[in-house]
């Protein structure tokens, strides 16, 4: 398998989207980072291959998120993680545009005890797609922004813009 990458300017800085060729398939997406998140390559990793046509539905979907036209992507997706990970990862993809969940919600939904909560919220902070899944819609239980890789104040604005998002 050969790791493609491009990026792309957004709201957030300059988005990295790596994803994974193989054979002659659509690209999966194995990360979408921003600059300066935490646990996530700023710079392509060693092997990677440029490849913007390659990764252009996902630019133009994001393009479109940020534009206000899109409040879903659909992309294959494959991002490494453990099997619980995972399963918190799919469940995010079930948060609707524009809403948020707790920790213990999210934890819920994926079909996990309450006594997981810690590390629902350590998969959610290792999310490596960035926005495509929206691990920016998990709040506290209290309805505070907390932790989010990519930094709280992204975070907040990410939400305004799902709030105040004008649809075609």
């Amino acid at each position: 398998m050969t790791t493609v990458f491009t990026t792309m300017p957004s709201p957030l800085g300059e988005l990295l989207l790596a994803g994974r060729v193989d054979g002659d398939g659509p690209v999966a997406l194995i990360s979408v980072t921003a600059p300066g998140q935490r646990d996530a390559p700023a710079e392509p990793g060693p092997g990677w291959l440029p490849d913007p046509e390659a990764l252009a539905p996902a630019v133009d979907q994001l393009t479109a998120y940020f534009a206000g036209t899109r409040t879903a992507f659909d992309l294959p997706l494959d991002p490494e993680g453990s099997e619980f990970r995972r399963r918190v990862w799919q469940a995010l993809d079930d948060i609707p545009y524009g809403c948020t969940v707790t920790y213990g919600e999210l934890g819920a939904a994926a079909g996990l005890p309450p006594t997981a909560v810690r590390a629902v919220g350590g998969a959610v902070g290792a999310n490596p797609l960035l926005v495509v899944r929206p691990c920016h819609r998990v709040v506290g239980a209290s309805g505070a922004l907390t932790g989010f890789a990519a930094g709280i104040d992204r975070k907040r604005w990410l939400l305004e813009h799902e709030r105040g998002a004008t649809l075609f």
